[in-house]
């Protein structure tokens, strides 16, 4: 897994070993992004909160900070 936007774009994210995890994969996490900062007419994202409440590697949350 990897960071894909802002200035730690292609950084490596290490997942906890666990069967259960399923990481957000790069394209959704890029798609999600994708919507919110071009998606949606008069929304901007920096400075809002985030919550990824199933956080299990964090990479969402991670891709949010980086925007």
């Amino acid at each position: 897994m990897r960071i894909v936007a802002g200035s730690l774009k292609g950084r490596a994210i290490v997942a906890p070993e666990h069967s259960g995890l399923r990481p957000t994969s790069d394209r959704v996490r890029e798609a999600v992004f994708n919507v919110l900062a071009h998606g949606i007419d008069d929304f901007d994202i920096a400075g809002r909160r985030v919550i990824d409440l199933f956080a299990g590697t964090g990479a969402l949350g991670l891709e949010a900070l980086q925007q």
